[in-house]
């Protein structure tokens, strides 16, 4: 399975998740209030679900998902804006954050470039927007393949990208983005 595939199929779970409109504790109804771990574990299900994972998905601590023999990946949630529509703090610290052993993604790409195992690699992005963006995710993607390559020196595969649109009404669209680690 390639990354374009797997991809799609985690993006088809998010939207199923949003479309199912049960919210996560006492936020609003849709997906995007969902934290890492909770959503990981509907993603997983989703993908049990498909012929191709032969109900072999799993959610672990490191790798956030494996799919045995086939990929690690480790995955990040970038929100803009808060369920009660107000710009969040710090929303792209998880990103950004360029030292080995933090949890922000370029710290998920050293993690995985020492994880021993066959499976391939990869960094994966879950980000919200309103549609039209009132905060674009783009410069913080773009910035976060600029500190990857050219400060840490994590070589990146082309990136993939998705783009659905949301129920909830503030994440009224989902862009995942996801790297295969090559390093």
């Amino acid at each position: 399975m390639d990354i374009y595939d797997l991809m799609n199929d985690v993006t088809d779970a998010i939207v199923e998740v949003d479309a199912s409109r049960i919210p996560f504790r006492s936020f609003k109804p849709g997906v995007g209030p969902y934290g890492e771990p909770q959503l990981l574990k509907l993603i997983v299900a989703h993908l049990n679900h498909l012929p191709e994972y032969k109900a072999n998905a799993v959610t672990k601590r490191t790798p956030d998902l494996l799919i045995p023999d086939d990929w690690a990946v480790e995955f990040k949630i970038v929100r803009p804006f808060g369920d009660n529509g107000k710009e969040a703090e710090d929303w792209s610290v998880n990103l950004l954050h360029p030292y080995p052993g933090n949890v922000s993604s370029i710290g998920d790409c050293l993690k995985l470039m020492q994880l021993q195992g066959s499976e391939r690699k990869s960094v994966a992005v879950i980000g919200y927007e309103h549609a039209p963006p009132k905060i674009s995710l783009t410069p913080l993607i773009d910035s976060f393949e600029v500190i990857c390559e050219k400060v840490i020196g994590v070589k990146l595969s082309k990136r993939v990208e998705n783009y659905r649109r949301l129920d909830h009404p503030v994440h009224q669209a989902v862009r995942v983005f996801a790297w295969e680690v090559l390093n």
